[in-house]
């Protein structure tokens, strides 16, 4: 049995594909191989961001944003992309799924909650059927 991979992909890998690498994570509880990538990653992760996490008792202040590679997503079962366009290579016999989320750049912490809570409603979601297919 192989533990199944996603990668969370994002421009700036500094707000909803960090939020939702952490949420699978922490959901997932080593179940699954969980990454995230920007295409055009930013310097620092988003203060809000890191603000609405901590305050479900995870901490993404060692994170940073991370470069996408064609490795990682070769290395994926998953491909999930936020809002990053063409930018993502296509690789054969990966499943990809496209969410549409509004950018946590700039909003506050209020509206950065909301989008936190949908990924991780859609989180919740991906990881029962990954679960399930195993």
């Amino acid at each position: 049995m192989t533990t199944p991979e996603v990668l969370f992909v994002c421009v700036h890998n500094a707000g909803r594909s960090q939020m939702a690498a952490a949420l699978l994570d922490h959901h997932a509880r080593g179940r699954v191989t969980v990454r995230s990538a920007g295409s055009s990653p930013a310097d620092t992760l988003n203060p809000a961001v890191v603000q609405v996490m901590a305050e479900l008792g995870l901490d993404l202040s060692k994170e940073f944003p991370k470069p996408l590679t064609t490795d990682a997503v070769r290395a994926a079962d998953v491909v999930i992309t936020m809002g990053c366009g063409d930018a993502c290579p296509v690789f054969p016999g990966k499943r990809y799924l496209d969410w549409q989320l509004d950018d946590p750049a700039g909003l506050p912490a209020d509206r950065v909650r909301r989008i936190r809570d949908e990924i991780d409603r859609r989180v919740r979601e991906l990881l029962t059927e990954l679960v399930s297919e195993l």
